[in-house]
């Protein structure tokens, strides 16, 4: 009970409360007060949410009022409960109206989660590279950054669609790898970038195959040997070479005839 009251009064302090704060704040911490009493063994959670229910009954369901250490306790509340735009909401609201409050650059990087989770991608990215630009030494940025490259490589589809979520999520990850190569973030990037290859390199080989059927042989040809050459063995490498020798083989008949022609008609 004492963490949890010196907690809240610590938070009062910081913010300098206002006559209708600290009407508030004695609200929340005589519920907090009953219910730890009451409950005997109620977490600390369960009991934050009570009383959570208990000053919305006095004051109304509200985030208006709200300081910035509430509104980062109820943000955060909604993004483990998984109310992600809730939390997105709560969590924009406290960079609005709390700019420089020093829950903001929390704020900054819970609302870019809440929106990956939402899988609202161009959103979360948009939110990471702002957190990654006005933070670029904090120790979140490897963080920051891998998750850009996530919500690219969230997007990639199929090998036969476009490939431009592929190419950016690699060079995500491989500029996480290059700028913080100690980081536990960089070790997950490597396993991703493989995931990029196998999609860059399909895509490749599926053209190639087009290529190859259409009777576009060099053009096929470039392809297939594209994926030996820019991709490790990520699923497609054998069958690269299997085509190459095919489409060489098609190739060569093709000059063979073409030179036959040439003699019969004495050209």
């Amino acid at each position: 009970m004492d963490g949890f009251g010196d907690r809240l009064r610590a938070g009062f302090k910081s913010v300098g409360c206002s006559m209708m704060q600290h009407v508030r704040a004695l609200a929340v911490w005589t519920c907090a007060a009953l219910v730890l009493v009451l409950a005997g063994c109620t977490t600390i959670k369960e009991t934050y949410t009570d009383v959570a229910k208990s000053v919305t009954g006095i004051f109304g369901d509200s985030d208006e009022n709200l300081s910035a250490e509430e509104l980062a306790w109820a943000g955060m509340e909604s993004y483990d409960d998984g109310k992600y735009q809730e939390a997105v909401d709560r969590f924009q609201r406290l960079k609005d109206i709390y700019p420089f409050s020093k829950y903001a650059i929390l704020a900054e990087l819970k609302l870019a989660d809440a929106h990956y989770r939402l899988e609202q991608y161009e959103d979360a990215i948009f939110a990471y590279e702002e957190f990654e630009k006005l933070h670029p030494r904090n120790e979140a940025v490897p963080y920051a950054i891998y998750q850009i490259g996530r919500s690219h490589f969230d997007r990639i589809t199929t090998p036969d669609r476009d490939q431009s979520s592929a190419r950016k999520a690699l060079e995500t990850f491989q500029r996480l790898i290059q700028q913080h190569p100690d980081s536990p973030y960089a070790r997950s990037a490597a396993e991703h970038v493989v995931g990029c290859y196998k999609s860059l390199a399909g895509h490749d080989f599926g053209i190639g195959v087009f290529y190859f059927r259409s009777g576009h042989f060099p053009a096929a040809l470039a392809r297939f040997r594209s994926v030996i050459v820019n991709y490790p063995d990520v699923g497609y490498h054998q069958q690269a070479i299997d085509f190459i020798e095919r489409t060489e083989a098609r190739i060569a008949a093709a000059g063979a005839s073409g030179v036959a022609a040439a003699a019969r008609s004495g050209t």
